[in-house]
């Protein structure tokens, strides 16, 4: 719409929220889910020599074979809480009158379907058991030998065979990304927009770590799940810019144009 010179445009949405894009992207993510959570109950727990030997393990991940540590574990769930972050922050923007409802309902919707997928994609990949959590290998005789690894590796389930890759480091720089997205878009102008993201991606970072340190995920699960996690947001946050519209080609039978709006 073309609104008259020296009258002031009504407030407009930053993000292109509509049934027609929005049904399908949820419907696309919802199915990736349950998918994906199907085919994770459907794993079946790894008997010794049916697994990858440490040797088998990409060289960087080798020393992290036989790894666990308790407190690591925790804080990386406690960690999880962050998870939050974007949608606080688009709450507090709606709160004092920086957004409008429109824009902060279209940023949950746009998160959800992030987190559906990434989580979705995660799964289905986790279910093909590439290789099992490092404190598995705690049995092996790999690793620290701790009573606690040992215990935790005996105690093993089905997932703990399926470590490639890091769904949690996926959620954090899923997280990570709708959080900085969301702060430059209200706050184009901020002086603190790489302070979010700095902080944002350094949460996400130290999350990853954490699951290393944890004996959960070797540094080749964490880096994918990272690259995953941020392509799916950035994928989903692209689907939903506004275009310029000031600017359009048609096409007809014998005809064609450019149409410039101003």
């Amino acid at each position: 719409m073309v609104w008259a010179a020296g009258t002031p445009a009504p407030e407009e949405a930053h993000y292109d929220v509509s049934w027609s894009k929005d049904m399908p992207v949820t419907f696309l993510s919802a199915f990736t889910a349950f998918f994906g959570n199907y085919r994770y109950t459907q794993m079946e727990k790894a008997e010794p020599g049916d697994y990858r030997s440490v040797s088998e393990l990409l060289p960087w991940d080798r020393p992290l074979a036989g790894r666990y540590s308790e407190s690591a574990d925790k804080a990386s769930k406690w960690a999880a809480a962050l998870g939050v972050a974007p949608l606080a922050l688009a709450g507090y923007s709606y709160g004092v009158g920086d957004a409008s409802g429109l824009d902060a309902a279209g940023f949950t919707l746009m998160f959800a379907q992030a987190l559906a997928l990434q989580s979705g994609i995660n799964l289905m990949v986790r279910s093909m058991e590439f290789w099992p959590r490092p404190y598995v290998y705690a049995k092996d005789g790999y690793g620290s030998g701790s009573r606690k690894a040992i215990e935790r590796a005996e105690k093993a389930d089905a997932e703990a065979y399926g470590s490639f890759y890091s769904g949690h480091a996926s959620a954090a720089f899923t997280v990570a990304v709708f959080t900085g997205e969301w702060f430059s878009e209200m706050y184009p102008q901020s002086p603190f927009r790489g302070v979010v993201w700095a902080g944002a991606l350094s949460a996400a970072a130290l999350e990853g770590v954490l699951r290393i340190a944890a004996g959960k995920h070797y540094l080749t699960d964490v880096v994918v799940g990272a690259l995953v996690g941020s392509g799916v947001s950035l994928a989903v946050i692209e689907i939903h810019k506004k275009r310029d519209e000031r600017f359009s080609l048609w096409v007809y039978p014998g005809a064609a144009g450019l149409t410039i709006r101003i």
